[in-house]
């Protein structure tokens, strides 16, 4: 008998970006702790794999003034997860750290102190930066080539498991040595091993360098989410890394970060999807996100007008702290030309381009959309990303779980403590 293959679900916080409708009444703060624990407690009586924050160094700036979604605050993610971890009892806790603006004994330490106060459920999202804006807030500033990022992040997951690895499972200490390009370090370390013998590493990327870094030293990685064609192909190339590094397919999840929108019909549900998508993209929004592409001052133009004819400044430092395209002159082209064979304004460019809705529909729809991805080995699960802050998971929990649960697709009860365990990935073993 074929065992069905199980979807790994996982709740993203939205914080501070574009995806979240701040103008519904019903979104909340981003930095009060019961938004955090609302959002929580929902995927955890969905049984969802774990619960993701995302990070940010410095408050993002455009045309010299804060960005508007920041001046609010962008509170620590180990912080609010080491709270979390005394209101939830299964869920995972995912934090987004940064391996360029951080030390691996520090960071490992605060790492393992969660999966100690959490019971085994702590997981590190490896984020780099090559960014000088964010690097001035640290002494070291933005000293670090973009070609480094990876070689820095990889050695740094490297270190921090020579640390975790330096108490034995039956909990003893030993001094810990670590010697390589970027770090020098070697001492003792103060927490004994994990209760899963590791945090799960989290690897958010989609470049090649993103995809061999996931393959030889991370257990999830974050993805774009695209067709399904899309991602079996990205599923194929990134699964036939593995055995390069030793590793079987198992051993890595790859979890794209996906939005929903559910309906009593389909209609109704893109009805509603095209309304969320008009309140994500307002004017002001839409303008923002051309000036992001072009790197210019385009407040003059009419977001319910033309592209700009001019072409974009690459050289550009009208926006910091948020990725730019990576060839604005290519991307510009094609927004014109989509533009052009549809008649779209600006606003209506946007809308189209940047689009992240991924499932909509009824429930039943989505619930069937979601378990084909995963039974044709296009994704081994999702990430949520809702458009409402913290109620925004409760239809889905509530409407799309337990179909999915009908289906044999998904778990009816933990069956496990531990992150791995949800996860269905093996306990690292132990290298003393």
């Amino acid at each position: 008998m074929t065992t069905r293959k199980q979807m790994h679900l996982a709740a993203h916080f939205p914080g501070v970006n574009n995806t979240t409708v701040w103008a519904d009444p019903r979104s909340r703060s981003q930095i009060d702790f019961s938004s955090f624990e609302q959002l929580a407690r929902t995927a955890e009586r969905g049984l969802f794999d774990f619960f993701f924050l995302a990070e940010g160094l410095r408050l993002r700036e455009h045309k010299g003034r804060i960005h508007d979604l920041d001046v609010v605050g962008r509170p620590e993610s180990i912080t609010v997860l080491n709270a979390l971890a005394a209101v939830t009892d299964r869920l995972g806790l995912a934090a987004t750290v940064n391996a360029t603006f951080n030390e691996p004994y520090e960071l490992a330490r605060r790492l393992a102190s969660l999966d100690h106060l959490s019971g085994g459920r702590a997981a590190w999202n490896v984020v780099t930066s090559s960014d000088a804006f964010t690097g001035e807030n640290f002494r070291r500033g933005g000293y670090l080539d973009r070609a480094d990022r990876y070689t820095r992040a990889a050695e740094f997951v490297a270190a921090a498991r020579t640390l975790w690895d330096s108490w034995t499972p039956d909990g003893t200490p030993r001094p810990f040595a670590h010697s390589g390009q970027h770090f020098a370090i070697e001492g003792e370390f103060t927490v004994p091993r994990s209760p899963q013998g590791h945090p799960v590493v989290i690897q958010a990327g989609d470049s090649d360098d993103g995809r061999a870094f996931a393959a030889s030293a991370a257990d999830v990685i974050f993805t774009r989410h695209g067709t399904l064609e899309a991602g079996r192909a990205f599923y194929a190339d990134v699964k036939a890394r593995l055995a390069a590094h030793g590793r079987a397919p198992g051993d890595l999840k790859i979890m794209p970060g996906v939005t929903f929108v559910i309906g009593d019909s389909d209609a109704e549900a893109q009805e509603k999807a095209a309304e969320i998508r008009r309140q994500q993209v307002s004017p002001q929004n839409a303008i923002l996100a051309l000036e992001l592409v072009w790197g210019r001052d385009l407040s003059s133009y009419d977001p319910e007008g033309p592209l700009p004819d001019i072409d974009p400044d690459p050289d550009s430092e009208l926006v910091q702290g948020r990725v730019r395209i990576g060839d604005p002159f290519a991307t510009a082209a094609k927004w014109r030309a989509l533009s052009e064979a549809k008649g779209l304004s600006i606003r209506q460019t946007v809308i189209e381009t940047t689009s992240r809705q991924s499932f909509i529909g009824t429930a039943s729809s989505v619930a069937a959309a979601m378990d084909e991805f995963v039974s044709t080995d296009a994704a081994d699960g999702f990430i949520l990303v809702p458009h409402l802050t913290p109620g925004g998971l409760d239809d889905f929990v509530e409407q799309v779980v337990p179909l999915l649960q009908e289906r044999g697709a998904f778990r009816t009860q933990y069956t496990g403590s531990t992150l791995r365990s949800h996860l269905g990935l093996r306990e690292p073993v132990w290298k003393g």
